[in-house]
């Protein structure tokens, strides 16, 4: 064959060839990403959650992280870093061409991909970019996004980004998430030995980890160290006193923050709002209605007092493993969320009893019942009777209505009634009124639980959530008004731009003198019935006391001019709390501690007294009105058509 033409074949293999090369390399970078969105690129990062008074009460997040900008972090972490990971960083190119043939050559005796010669902009690109599959087209493209990332970044910019995205264990992302965890500091103030922990860890975090693994810690940052002495970046002085340096001491983890089940009703929130799933990874500014000095108080309040009733079911032979509180403070002009609390301990168990347990709320049902009558033209003064009660049922038996204290008054007032938490005239006002009137009442107020139109709803017998009947009282102290409850106030983003805001729901339920008339109602409970206990805070509050058959739930909701709030107290197997631990013994006392410390430093408050209403004196056991005090008198408000 002559020789031209073996020159000519030779000449097409070799077009081909490279033709082959140049398109499969072409096609790599059509497949690589757009390196140049890099300037614009933010990692994942945490959203914080504030209280109202600017306090941090959660951090939400898919991956821990706290970007930190390159003068924040110290020079001794960046030298540590790049001695151990990258010596040549700020030479090379990117690409460690000596380090890679080294490498080649050892993955070749050993038969597979064995060692790594990856440079920390190699690891920035694989980690942004790319998968942790070990093949030879994942390096070239590794190879590839590496160059273009040095040609149009610079040094500090690639650390800045390397820095914050690197996976350190434990769930940190980033050096500053790690220094949190491992540390409980910034990373800007950790010291030589803690940044050659940090420094060590980007080889294989989870077998390094100081909290899992601290005695490998150790010896990885005695490596780190010994790098750093022998290139001369530290002194032997420094390297000595480093090395002998506790390993790691991470913040103490006290008891759960109750503060978790508010954050979970957040996050809760947030899952339910389109646009707003992805949240926990754009590290937003989230603004809360809870008010972390009142939950404070809330808290220790609830812990108090559920440890003595501890103590005196201990005394009755009673086992303690199923008891529960539940708490909820609401501001009453927006309905935001003041306070909560949600069980005895969030560790134990994370269900939240104040929004999601529904429990029958016994006598704190009955201001609904004299709600609607009110509607209907009644007034306080007005009379009905507190006598035996029975009623036949279908099957043959008989319903007896008693009383608590198993005694009766006869005729007497809507007020002292109300107030002395009589059954027998909740049931005959049930029957008057009729059940509709009440449901439709109460539904209009705020609960939204299924009610059933029976005479026994009279005495609370349908299952409601604390949330809800706390916020149904609303009105009472609102003139009249409800307004939703809410938990986020809200949101920020990175830019300070605010993506959500809350709006404050309201609707009138009742005239502006009939929830007068029921707050002065609700105001005897506290002055002169079930709840005298309430009287030690010498303020203007109002509510009603709740207890169930056989002390399986006691309850106080009430309220102030400007705070509802509502405690219950349980078994979460429904079995009883003990003889006697009524609603005023059991949840009475918590209440009083809470709404004492909020109003303690607070201007005096009135409630309202509306055009059409006056306050005169009243006999509470006939009914009889009078411009004149006497012993038998007690200060009440009435529609004025009632005080002629």
């Amino acid at each position: 064959m002559p020789k031209q033409r073996w020159i000519l074949i030779s000449i097409a293999f070799a077009g081909i060839f490279f033709g082959i090369l140049s398109g499969a390399f072409f096609l790599l970078l059509h497949d690589l990403p757009q390196i140049n969105t890099l300037k614009q690129y933010k990692p994942s990062s945490v959203t914080t959650v504030f209280s109202s008074d600017k306090k941090i009460i959660a951090r939400l997040f898919n991956e821990k992280r706290y970007p930190v900008t390159i003068d924040k972090i110290p020079r001794h972490l960046i030298t540590a870093l790049i001695t151990i990971e990258d010596r040549y960083f700020f030479s090379h190119t990117g690409v460690n061409l000596k380090a890679i043939l080294r490498a080649a050559i050892q993955d070749i005796k050993a038969g597979k991909f064995k060692q790594g010669a990856s440079t920390l902009t190699q690891q920035l690109a694989k980690t942004l970019f790319l998968t942790s599959e070990k093949s030879f087209v994942r390096k070239i493209k590794e190879a590839i996004l590496t160059l273009q990332i040095e040609r149009r970044y610079t040094k500090n910019e690639i650390l800045e980004l390397y820095f914050n995205q690197i996976y350190l264990g434990s769930g940190a992302y980033g050096v500053e998430a790690a220094c949190q965890t491992y540390f409980g500091k910034s990373v800007s103030d950790i010291n030589l030995a803690q940044a050659a922990l940090i420094a060590g860890l980007p080889k294989a975090p989870s077998i390094y980890s100081p909290l899992s693994h601290p005695d490998r810690a150790r010896k990885r940052r005695h490596i780190v160290l010994r790098q750093l002495l022998l290139t001369q970046k530290i002194t032997q002085e420094e390297f000595d006193t480093a090395d002998t340096m506790e390993i790691a001491s991470p913040p103490r983890k006290g008891h759960q923050d109750q503060t978790a089940y508010f954050t979970d009703m957040v996050k809760r929130f947030l899952k339910q709002q389109i646009g707003l799933q992805t949240v926990y990874s754009k590290g937003l500014t989230i603004h809360t209605t809870l008010n972390a000095k009142l939950q404070k108080i809330c808290e220790d309040s609830v812990s108090e007092h559920m440890s003595n009733l501890q103590a005196r079911r201990a005394a009755q032979g009673l086992d303690s493993k199923t008891l529960q509180c539940a708490l909820v403070a609401l501001d009453n002009k927006s309905g935001g969320i003041l306070g909560m609390v949600g069980g005895i301990d969030y560790n134990l168990s994370s269900f939240n009893r104040a929004a999601h347990a529904r429990r029958q709320p016994g006598s704190a049902f009955k201001p609904f019942v004299y709600a609607a009558a009110i509607q209907q033209g009644e007034d306080q003064n007005h009379l009905i009777l507190d006598a035996p009660l029975s009623y036949p049922l279908k099957d043959g038996d008989i319903w007896q209505v008693n009383n608590f204290s198993k005694t009766y008054v006869g005729e007497t007032t809507y007020r002292k009634a109300l107030a002395l938490s009589k059954n027998t005239p909740a049931v005959r006002l049930m029957e008057r009124t009729g059940p509709s009137p009440v449901i439709k009442f109460a539904n209009k107020a705020g609960i939204s639980s299924l009610l059933y139109p029976n005479l026994s709803l009279a005495l609370g017998t349908s299952e409601v959530t604390l949330l809800e009947l706390t916020a149904a009282y609303i009105p009472f102290a609102n003139m009249g008004t409800r307004v939703e409850t809410f938990a986020v106030d809200k949101i920020i983003d990175t830019d300070g731009r605010i993506i959500y805001k809350a709006v404050v729901k309201k609707q009138s339920v009742m005239s502006r003198r009939d929830a007068a008339v029921m707050t002065d109602m609700l105001k005897a409970v506290v002055l002169e019935g079930t709840a005298k206990k309430a009287g030690a805070i010498q303020k203007e509050v109002a509510g009603k006391t709740g207890t169930t058959d056989n002390y399986r739930d006691a309850l106080f909701i009430g309220f102030s001019p400007d705070m509802a709030l509502g405690v219950w107290v349980g078994n979460d197997d429904s079995s009883s709390l003990g003889k006697y631990e009524t609603g005023a013994r059991a949840a009475l006392p918590i209440w009083v501690d809470v709404m004492k410390h909020r109003i303690s430093d607070s201007p005096w408050q009135y409630f309202d007294i509306p055009d059409g209403t006056k306050m005169v004196y009243m006999d509470p056991n006939t009914g009889k009105l009078s411009n004149k005090k006497t012993g038998k008198t007690v200060k009440a408000l009435v529609k004025l058509e009632d005080a002629k």
